[in-house]
């Protein structure tokens, strides 16, 4: 069994911060169970393109309000919490969280990432071996 608080989590090199969010990696590949979950924040009044050609994520929204935009159609979709999305296509797309909050995400993905991933120029995360 695997047990672990996000505090300690945080206080922790499972928190990696990038400009637009951090991310607290509770749950990586090597605890070897085929996926990997992350309680992410996104900054407020924050625009991140992402493009995730190497993993498929589904992400809740656990609290604050954006919008994500798939650029493959121009197709916005408000984000509130209790919502659910999932990208299942590796759908490229921009994420931005509303002006006066930051909004907090509980994200798995698949396959699990390591933990120090960051966004490159493209929006990708690697895939790692």
């Amino acid at each position: 069994m695997i047990v672990r608080t996000l505090e300690e989590c945080r206080q922790s090199e499972r928190r990696v911060v990038a400009e637009n969010w951090e991310s607290t990696r509770m749950l990586l590949k090597d605890d070897n169970m085929g996926f990997s979950f992350h309680i992410t924040t996104i900054y407020k009044n924050t625009d991140t393109h992402i493009h995730y050609k190497n993993h498929l994520e589904s992400v809740y929204c656990v609290s604050g309000r954006g919008e994500i935009e798939t650029l493959a159609d121009g197709k916005v979709y408000p984000i509130e919490p209790g919502t659910l999305y999932i990208l299942d296509q590796n759908d490229e797309h921009q994420l931005r969280a509303y002006k006066d909050e930051d909004m907090v995400m509980a994200c798995v993905f698949n396959p699990p990432l390591t933990g120090q991933e960051v966004h490159d120029k493209n929006g990708v995360y690697p895939l790692s071996e």
